[in-house]
């Protein structure tokens, strides 16, 4: 039973909390201040993005939010209702997990493992 219980804490931080890669995509984003790094810092200040992505992914959130506003870059035509609908769902997967890592049940198992 014990090892039932690290391999569900393991399994979802390695899969889902992962510091050196891009929350999105699995992009290796390394242990240095990169690009992409410095552009998530600029992101978090401007719209407070809680996940750590990629330049790639990073330039897609800011567009996302943008369509969302009623904004974006137009000239990404291939951005289109499906792509939205994909990224509402990244988004509403995340907020899934953060909420699972939340319930009292996830942090029991926690508690137990110290």
């Amino acid at each position: 039973m014990l090892r039932r219980k690290v391999l569900a804490v393991q399994k979802l931080f390695q899969c889902s909390q992962c510091a050196i890669k891009c929350e999105k995509c699995g992009t290796q984003i390394g242990a240095h201040t990169s690009d992409a790094e410095i552009n998530r810092e600029k992101i978090d200040t401007k719209l407070r993005v809680p996940y750590r992505f990629c330049e790639s992914c990073s330039e897609e959130y800011i567009d996302y939010i943008e369509r969302l506003k009623g904004n974006g870059d137009k000239d990404c035509y291939w951005r289109n209702d499906h792509w939205l609908e994909a990224w509402r769902k990244w988004t509403d997967y995340r907020s899934t997990i953060d909420s699972y890592t939340k319930s009292k049940e996830f942090l029991q198992l926690l508690h137990e493992l110290k």
